[in-house]
């Protein structure tokens, strides 16, 4: 669900040893190599090897049928595998909704500060300076053994691990750097789950789009402004839609951007942007010169 492709390694009792795939918004391939995929299988084989006599019996299987908004959904037909967890959505809001943020799947090891290696995927290539994972110690070179107690041996166990972790709480990391074994605790601030979701075609209608247009300022009015050639800043044209009316924008608004953030785009990249970070019906500020005058108007994301 909300994949492109994944393989897992199981054994007869259904007990998952590991998993390989998953992707990120570049493409469907951008993470998976065959060498990567055999030590995935290698990793797996082995943990099967010494863990098939004590693994724990698999969890009761989920049986879409029997979810309630399976029946109006699927009209009685059937469904694609990526519609199982649309269904599961909107018997979540049926129930009284989600928390926003568990909307933002299957995270990156970057948002932690951790780039793996393609090829041995539980090997760290690259740690981001100032990241959480750089602040736990965690250094390129080491070997990533969990995350949040979930085992990693490759870029899905990890992706795995991180989309089952909590939203709004520290998770477990457990390494091994020069041959010693070594655990923390990430400290993660809210919405360090959040990645690029408009790839995904079960979450589509969660991604916002502000009925915004314009031309881009050129430097001088920028600089007019006290802006720098490169910040975002755009005239909204006319005729302005009723759904930006609502919002309260008027024709001739110059556009900054929102939440007070100096964002360095287009017009087009930072309509594109919104799309990208945040999810239907968010309350954001929108920041505008209207006249002379700079004004923050709060808004739902519509």
């Amino acid at each position: 669900m909300d994949l492109t492709w994944a393989a897992l390694f199981l054994n007869a009792d259904g007990h998952v040893y590991g998993r390989f795939g998953g992707r990120d918004g570049h493409g469907a391939d951008t993470r998976n190599t065959l060498r990567g995929l055999r030590y995935a299988l290698e990793s797996a084989l082995a943990t099967h090897r010494a863990k098939n006599q004590a693994a724990p019996p698999p969890a009761a299987p989920l049986v879409m049928e029997k979810v309630p908004a399976y029946k109006a959904y699927a009209k009685g037909g059937c469904i694609h595998c990526h519609q199982a967890k649309e269904i599961l959505r909107v018997q979540a809001d049926r129930d009284g909704g989600w928390d926003p943020q568990t909307r933002w799947v299957y995270p990156l090891p970057e948002n932690i500060g951790i780039t793996l290696d393609l090829d041995k995927g539980d090997r760290v290539k690259s740690v981001a300076a100032s990241s959480p994972a750089a602040q736990a110690g965690v250094r390129a070179g080491d070997t990533l053994v969990s995350l949040g107690g979930r085992s990693v041996h490759s870029f899905a166990d990890a992706q795995f691990a991180l989309h089952k972790a909590p939203a709004r709480a520290a998770i477990a990391i457990a390494w091994n750097s020069d041959g010693q074994a070594r655990q923390a605790e990430l400290q993660l601030a809210d919405g360090w789950k959040k990645t690029n979701l408009t790839w995904r075609p079960s979450l589509m209608d969660l991604l916002p789009s502000l009925p915004l247009f314009g031309t881009d300022l050129d430097a001088k009015a920028k600089q007019n402004l006290g802006l720098a050639p490169a910040r975002l800043a755009f005239r909204q044209d006319a005729p302005v839609p009723p759904s930006a009316k609502k919002l309260g924008v008027l024709e001739g608004d110059v556009i900054l951007g929102v939440d007070g953030l100096a964002l360095d785009m287009t017009v087009d990249q930072f309509l594109a942007y919104v799309r990208r970070n945040y999810l239907l019906a968010d309350r954001v500020t929108l920041n505008l010169v209207r006249g002379a005058k700079r004004m923050d108007v709060p808004i739902k994301l519509p």
